[in-house]
């Protein structure tokens, strides 16, 4: 399916349940990293880690209420968490998921905008907004440039 096709309201629903569910991969993830990475070097992206866990949890919120509100019921499984005891496999893990994240919900934007859901589509834009920052950090965690995003 093409991110502009036009998709009905159960798909819709779906695809959000997915982005609900990397929501909760993120929460987990982070929430592990920031405790055991280890190493002076990540003293301070640890506790980076740990704020993007508590913000993770804040747009597992209000992707909740759009489902809700469209009528669809809430996924509780997330995808899976990647573990490794390498704190810069774990920043690696991060810094693609974030990527993911960033594309899928630039996708769901145009498909909420086709569908006239517009306050979606805002809700979306605020998320981007705190996910854009993860990548960020992440990048500069780990002495990179900012991965460009593919639509």
């Amino acid at each position: 399916m093409s991110a502009d096709t036009k998709i009905t309201r159960k798909q819709l629903i779906d695809l959000l349940n997915e982005d609900l569910a990397r929501e909760f991969q993120a929460i987990i993830a982070y929430t592990i990293y920031s405790q055991t990475m280890k190493g002076a070097a990540y003293n301070h992206i640890a506790g980076e880690l740990e704020l993007h866990a508590s913000e993770e949890l804040s747009h597992a919120i209000l992707i909740t209420k759009q489902i809700d509100y469209l009528n669809g019921v809430p996924t509780n499984t997330p995808k899976e968490v990647k573990i490794s005891d390498k704190a810069e496999d774990m920043l690696r893990f991060d810094l693609e998921n974030e990527r993911e994240t960033i594309r899928n919900y630039r996708q769901r934007i145009r498909q909420a905008d086709a569908l006239s859901e517009f306050a979606l589509g805002e809700v979306l834009r605020k998320i981007i907004a705190q996910e854009q920052e993860h990548l960020q950090d992440l990048a500069d965690a780990l002495g990179i440039d900012t991965p460009k995003i593919d639509d």
